[in-house]
């Protein structure tokens, strides 16, 4: 086996390996391009060639340096990134050179937990990952709703509430918005900046490889869903609503229907992707529509501590006490541009210059 370094954007070699093992949308080059529009993040690979030349295995990451020091990750602002490997052996070959880099590397795995054998790598965080088979038909996936789902679609329906798709920029911006508030007033958190949301909306949206679901009540829009699309599965990225309109509840509806695009693409799974431990009221939300549950883990490699202190510096722009320093100082930064007296055009700036640095 040999190894090659690849960029899995335009390397035809990752579209294939992708495209043989059961990949997310973040794997994708349309995913890695976003990241590389958004926030100027060089992706890369390595990639496992057996004697032909044939793409066997896989693992991205990226290298970042910022003010918060040097380090590596499997693929940033994304709810995880499995390894592309079948065995502990072709882990081992990939992660090799990566360990050689001397500076920390993050991996977030739930499907492949391949890596959790490596004694390497030690646990720091775990999150919640929902999934919904599609398999079964619309009316067994209906029954299959909790009771309370059911209850607020039908009221959504009856309150005259409609579901369609966005088709022009200017819904993005208002979909922006009901997201930009959510983050701040209900979650007290910083959101990506717009020009993300435009990234894939162009990646996506209008490529036909993904779809923001609109709630209409009255011609204002009051809700949305942005779920993209990759191989047999539906992915929900972002969900937003108007505080003032939950009691029409279009959440449940937009769910609904979205499970409907799924099964009218043939979609064989809706990948619900990732909720944070302390977000209770979302894994509820989420409970009520999926039927299985997992966990993200997050995987830390830290550098050799047996190499020079001299090597080891070179590599780190910052002495860990600095690091430190703005680790503390990030969350203070957060809860000082999310405050309700803080204009929103401020707080949505704010995001815009400090999200980058949440990785």
């Amino acid at each position: 086996m040999n190894i090659t370094c690849i960029d899995p954007q335009q390397d035809p070699l990752w579209l294939k390996l992708i495209n043989r093992y059961q990949s997310s949308v973040f794997h994708t080059p349309g995913w890695i391009r976003v990241l590389e529009e958004t926030y100027g993040l060089k992706v890369q690979a390595y990639v496992l060639l057996d004697s032909t030349g044939e793409p066997q295995a896989g693992l991205t990451f990226c290298r970042i340096e910022d003010i918060r020091g040097t380090r590596l990750v499997t693929m940033p602002f994304s709810d995880y990134c499995d390894p592309l490997v079948s065995s502990l052996e072709q882990w081992t070959e990939l992660i090799n050179p990566v360990a050689q880099e001397c500076c920390p590397f993050v991996i977030r795995c739930v499907h492949n937990q391949i890596p959790l054998a490596d004694e390497r790598l030690k646990l720091f965080n775990q999150t919640k990952w929902h999934g919904l088979d599609l398999q079964p038909g619309l009316d067994t996936l209906w029954q299959g709703l909790h009771s309370s789902a059911r209850r607020a679609i039908r009221k959504a329906q009856q309150n005259g509430i409609v579901v369609r798709r966005a088709s022009r920029k200017e819904e993005l911006r208002a979909f922006f918005t009901l997201h930009l508030q959510v983050r701040k007033y209900k979650y007290r958190l910083l959101a990506q900046p717009y020009n993300f949301f435009e990234h894939i909306w162009d990646q996506f949206i209008e490529t036909q490889n993904g779809v923001l679901m609109l709630a209409i009540d009255n011609n204002d829009i009051i809700g949305g869903v942005m779920f993209l699309e990759w191989q047999d599965g539906l992915y929900y990225k972002f969900n937003a609503s108007a505080s003032t309109t939950l009691s029409g509840r279009p959440n449940d509806l937009l769910i609904w229907e979205g499970i409907n695009y799924a099964k009218a693409q043939g979609y064989t799974h809706l990948d619900f992707g990732l909720s944070d431990w302390d977000q209770e009221g979302l894994i509820r939300y989420k409970r009520k529509f999926a039927t299985e549950e997992k966990t993200i883990f997050f995987l830390r490699y830290e550098a050799d501590k047996d190499l020079s202190s001299n090597a080891v510096s070179a590599t780190i722009s910052q002495p860990a006490d600095r690091q430190k320093q703005i680790q503390r100082l990030l969350p203070q930064l957060t809860e000082l541009f999310t405050d309700n007296t803080v204009p929103d055009a401020i707080t949505e700036k704010a995001g815009a210059a400090l999200y980058r640095f949440f990785v």
